[in-house]
């Protein structure tokens, strides 16, 4: 099926050397020493938190943390560390999702964990590289009797029918990238690494892609992701589709807008109110994914392109996870960039044309279903 995946490589042991030197040479000088750190914090604090409390530091409850625990504990507790400081399964993990879940500084992070940057750097690393691996498993493509509940849902709450998922791409603001950071500079003068997502009604992702630089299309982003190959009735069954917005190419499986140049009859423009309701469940998702791994709301501090794919789709996959829990949590509406103001890129007339047919036909549907 389809592979949540990353557009870029994994990275080489001279490019974590090289990062770990960074890490270390932004120390003042002063810190040099032996920094007073907090001893115990994980087992005499946390352990103290109500679920409350544990929830409000670590974003998840603490069930499905012990849950994610067990999951994949048994791979964290054969990482070598390579002559460093030993640190157990669970306080790996407990570090790794408090950085993902705040937005504080590896500085103030090692010292509530008494453990040394590098180290600290090292096991977060190591971390997302097992929850990506474990993507497939939470991140996949649903199966029809899902397919088939997920559209019945979006009709009955949108009015639109065979709706397989609403796709969507948002840009993960970085830091300067060290290699073509140019590329990486989208329309808002921003420097950013694009994230697409497919989601269910339920705000559960079934596809992601991530990696491409915030330059790129989401049109072009929808073609290197891998989704137009799927567009069959394998994949698409009962003459299912996607939702988008404007910046997406009409065809059988992907419905946008009708293009309002203020000629709009009300049957179209009844059209693009049913999608565009049913489209606020991707910008929830959305807004989801980064209210709860604040790691990727504002700027995430890394210039390492190559690793950051694995810390957006390791935030998608602990999304989907922390859902299956029923581990839910209450954020603000997150509106993405409207970074697409060009032309959608052209796929071929064919499809196209499919896809003029198919969204006439729907209007229809739509129109006696508001009558």
């Amino acid at each position: 099926m389809f592979e949540s995946s990353s557009s870029l490589s994994s990275s080489d042991s001279d490019d974590d050397d090289e990062e770990l030197q960074n890490i270390l040479l932004n120390n003042d000088i002063n810190e040099r020493r032996v920094t007073p750190k907090i001893k115990n914090y994980m087992e005499n604090v946390v352990v103290r938190y109500t679920n409350i409390e544990f929830k409000s530091h670590f974003r998840m409850e603490r069930n499905t943390f012990y849950f994610l625990l067990y999951f994949i504990g048994p791979k964290l507790d054969n990482l070598s560390f390579r002559g460093r400081e030993k640190i157990n399964a669970e306080k790996q993990l407990l570090i790794t999702i408090y950085v993902l879940a705040t937005p504080n500084s590896y500085r103030s992070i090692c010292e509530r964990f008494d453990v040394a940057r590098s180290t600290a750097w090292l096991c977060v690393k190591r971390v997302v590289r097992i929850i990506y691996s474990i993507r497939n498993q939470f991140i996949r493509w649903p199966t029809n009797e899902e397919a088939q509940t997920t559209w019945t849902n979006i009709q009955r709450l949108y009015g639109f029918p065979k709706v397989l998922g609403i796709v969507d791409g948002t840009h993960i603001n970085i830091a300067r990238p060290k290699k073509d950071a140019n590329s990486y500079i989208n329309r808002k003068g921003r420097f950013s690494m694009q994230l697409q997502v497919i989601c269910k009604d339920d705000l559960s992702f079934i596809h992601v892609f991530a990696g491409m630089p915030g330059c790129v299309h989401d049109m072009r982003v929808f073609l290197y992701s891998g989704v137009q190959r799927y567009c069959t009735p394998e994949y698409f069954p009962e003459d299912s589709h996607l939702l988008g917005d404007a910046a997406y190419t009409i065809q059988k499986n992907v419905m946008v807008p009708f293009y309002d140049n203020g000629h709009l009859i009300r049957r179209q423009k009844e059209f693009n109110t049913n999608l565009s309701s049913a489209r606020i469940t991707v910008e929830r998702a959305i807004g989801l994914l980064k209210g709860r791994w604040r790691y990727l709301l504002d700027k995430l501090p890394m210039t390492r392109t190559d690793l950051i794919p694995y810390y957006i789709v390791s935030c998608c996959v602990l999304h989907n996870f922390c859902l299956l829990n029923n581990d839910a949590i209450e954020i603000p509406v997150i509106i993405p960039d409207m970074l697409h103001e060009i032309e959608p890129l052209a796929v071929s007339n064919e499809l196209k044309e499919e896809g003029n047919l198919k969204r006439n036909r729907l209007m229809e549907i739509i129109t006696n279903n508001n009558v």
